[in-house]
Parts: C-alpha cells; sequence; structure tokens
C-alpha cells in the first residue's frame, strides 16, 4: 500500500522540507504524506534509531527522506543542522515544527527545572528552528513554517508548561508572520486536539483510563486521526493556503469550542480519515 493522500501526488515535487520529531506519531505521519506528494523530507530527531526508521520506511515506499540527529533546544546544533540540511538538499522550502515534550503534573508540582525543560522544547526550540530556516534559507526564496501546538484554549490543566509555551508559540506564529511576510514566507500554525497517537502509550498506567475516554468529550465523539492532523499541515505548505498567515487552525472535533457544558447526542455521519497507510493503533487505546 501507498499514503493515501487527499492531495495530488506530485503537489511538492522538488520541494524539501524538514519535519521536527520526525520519527514517531504526526510527524512521522506528516514526514509520510510530504514524501508520499513528491518531497524530499529531511526528519530532525533527538534519537537516531527512530529519524533513521522513519527514513527506512519512506525510501522503501519510494519516497526521498534524511535523517538529521539534533536538539532543538541548543542553538548551535539547529545552526549546524539546518546548515546541512540546506547543504545536502540545495536549499529549502519549508518547516514543520512538530517537535514537542511534556509531562503531566499540576502546576505545584512543577519545579523551575521542570518548567524550563518543557518551555525549551515546546517554545524555544521551534523559535530556534524557524529562524534559522528563514534566516539561512526561506528569507531568500519564500517558503511556509507550520508550527504545531495544541489546545490549550481556556488553560491546560495538568499540563500548564506547555498549555504557557504553546500559547507563547502562537503568538510567535503571529509575529513571524508579520515579519517574514515581505520575505514571501507564510507561518501557520496548527493545534490537533485529541490525537490517537503513540505518544499516548507514554503517559503513567494511572491516566489510562482517562485518555480512553477522551473521544467521549469531543462533539464529533472520537478522536482525531495522525493523517488528519497531516492533511491540514499539508494543506497550510501548499499553494492552497498562499494567502494564509498568522493562523492557527483548530484540529480538534470542536472540543476546544466550549461544548463541555452542552448534552451530546448520540453521535452519527461520523467518519474518521486516515490515509496513512502504516498507521498503528496505540497501545492504550486496545487496551480494556
Amino acid at each position: 500500500m501507498s499514503y493515501q493522500s487527499i492531495f495530488h501526488p506530485d503537489l511538492f515535487k522538488g520541494q524539501t522540507f524538514i519535519v521536527t520529531g520526525g520519527g514517531s506519531g504526526i510527524g512521522r505521519c506528516t514526514a509520510h504524506e510530504l514524501a508520499a506528494l513528491g518531497a524530499r523530507v529531511a526528519l530532525v530527531g533527538r534519537k537516531a534509531e527512530k529519524v533513521e526508521a522513519v527514513k527506512a520506511e519512506i525510501t522503501e515506499d519510494g519516497g526521498i527522506a534524511t535523517a538529521h540527529v539534533c536538539d532543538i533546544r541548543e542553538e548551535e546544533s539547529v545552526k549546524a543542522t539546518v546548515a546541512a540540511i540546506v547543504e545536502e538538499h540545495g536549499g529549502l522550502n519549508g518547516v514543520v515544527n512538530n517537535a514537542g515534550g511534556q509531562f503531566p503534573s499540576p502546576l505545584t508540582g512543577i519545579n523551575q527545572k521542570g518548567w524550563e525543560t518543557v518551555v525549551r522544547t515546546n517554545l524555544t526550540g521551534g523559535f530556534l528552528m524557524a529562524r534559522e530556516a528563514y534566516t539561512q534559507a526561506l528569507s531568500k526564496t519564500g517558503g511556509a513554517i507550520v508550527n504545531i501546538v495544541a489546545d490549550m484554549w481556556g488553560g491546560m490543566p495538568g499540563m500548564g508548561h506547555s498549555g504557557a509555551a504553546r500559547a507563547g508559540m502562537v503568538n510567535f506564529t503571529q509575529t513571524a508572520a508579520v515579519e517574514w511576510g515581505t520575505s514571501g514566507v507564510r507561518v501557520n500554525a496548527v493545534a490537533p486536539g485529541w490525537i490517537a497517537s503513540s505518544g499516548m502509550d507514554n503517559y503513567p498506567e494511572h491516566m489510562k483510563q482517562w485518555i480512553r475516554s477522551l473521544g467521549d468529550n469531543v462533539p464529533l465523539k472520537r478522536m482525531g486521526t495522525e493523517a488528519e492532523v497531516s492533511a491540514a499541515i499539508c494543506f497550510l505548505l501548499s499553494p492552497g493556503a498562499a494567502f494564509v498567515s498568522g493562523d492557527c487552525l483548530r484540529i480538534d472535533g470542536a472540543a476546544s469550542q466550549g461544548g463541555r457544558v452542552w448534552p451530546f447526542p448520540k453521535a452519527k455521519n461520523n467518519e474518521p480519515f486516515n490515509g496513512f497507510h502504516r498507521a498503528t493503533t496505540p497501545k492504550v487505546l486496545g487496551e480494556g
């Protein structure tokens, strides 16, 4: 099988995109879709084995990908990685700032080190990658950047460090769209809600039952798929979004729209889209 994208196969032919956090989850899915649409994909991650594995998958499927080990929280590492990608691929057309991470905790349980670690990963790292992509390549040729954030409207109880960082990334997105727009660079964000992705298996045992119930709190009465997020990212990178910049697209089934106080009847007429031929169900969602 191959990726069943809704976009035409040559949409990104000859173009190069960086995907951070490309070794798993939404990043892996997006990298596959971009490659299936003709792009050369530069997979960036902290663990070589993860990005190398996805590179092997894409190559097996007939796509083009390179793997790059980089800690996006380290400025010099980001500078060197972007330079190497631009040199190897002969240019750059866009960035998917997907890398991120957090741990569950109430605010009172987060110490300074934990707070700063999450902010560096979810805000500083994205800024560094976007800035270097712009200064080293996109400022000269134009292009597009998509920053992946989260559903943090109304606060993010239990993950306040991540919520603060993601809100900051939305504001950075808006600022960069203004400052870089005259160079032909569009900057947007995508805010996934509850998506059935491998990251769900990283949370502790006591959260499993809560994770399995998340879909019940969505007006569409289900979780989203990685492919539904990837499709939105690909649209924002595409010429179809040529006049869209500084915006944040929520991919959350309307979960962030205040529906928590509205009674939900039984859902109908709602089939998920999943064009990712290598998608796997998170283990936690397969448990009783």
